[in-house]
């Protein structure tokens, strides 16, 4: 009996391959979730160049301060110099005008290493100025593939929702501007 309940028992349907035109949402899953991984990363590429840009904003603000300092003693200095000039015009003993030339010998010496200082502090001002210039332009292109990335999942999302195969096409065109501009963050091709 058990044989014969067997033989009568239908056989199991084979599993139906989902319908043609419910077939892309499949791939607009994947597209979305594609885009969305790549959106992450270059919001978080994004942030750490911001982060790179503040920090060098102040390395620079601290070099040209350094700079200045530097320029305020070179600047004390010379005018200690003149004066020193002036009074060694006024010296009549030949030991006190001995000591002033030994004084402005050495003004001049602090003059010239005050220089030197400020044009190396000034060079690496400007290397610090240069950096952050390039986080900026790292950072902009991540931004920018972060809007587009975004437009593109919310295409893509409608499209899935509203069963229109032409969104998704339309967030496929948004994602790949998207990823032209993450992958422009990373090597600045244009």
């Amino acid at each position: 009996m058990a044989e014969a309940l067997k033989k009568e028992a239908p056989a199991p349907a084979p599993a139906a391959a989902a319908p043609a035109r419910d077939r892309w949402t499949q791939w607009v899953a994947l597209t979305t979730t594609v885009l969305a991984v790549c959106a992450a990363i270059s919001a978080l590429k994004g942030g750490s160049y911001s982060t790179r840009v503040q920090l060098a904003t102040t390395e620079e603000s601290n070099r040209w301060s350094h700079y200045q300092s530097k320029s305020i003693k070179d600047h004390g200095r010379a005018v200690e110099k003149d004066l020193l000039e002036v009074l060694r015009l006024q010296a009549r003993d030949p030991e006190a005008a001995r000591a002033v030339d030994a004084r402005i010998a050495a003004a001049k010496d602090e003059i010239a290493r005050y220089k030197k200082e400020e044009a190396e502090i000034k060079a690496e001002a400007e290397r610090v100025k240069a950096e952050e210039t390039g986080y900026k332009r790292h950072g902009a292109q991540f931004g920018l593939a972060v809007m587009l990335l975004q437009i593109a999942i919310m295409l893509n999302s409608i499209g899935a929702l509203m069963k229109k195969p032409l969104m998704w096409g339309v967030g496929l065109l948004f994602g790949s501007a998207g990823l032209a501009y993450m992958l422009n963050g990373f090597f600045l091709w244009f």
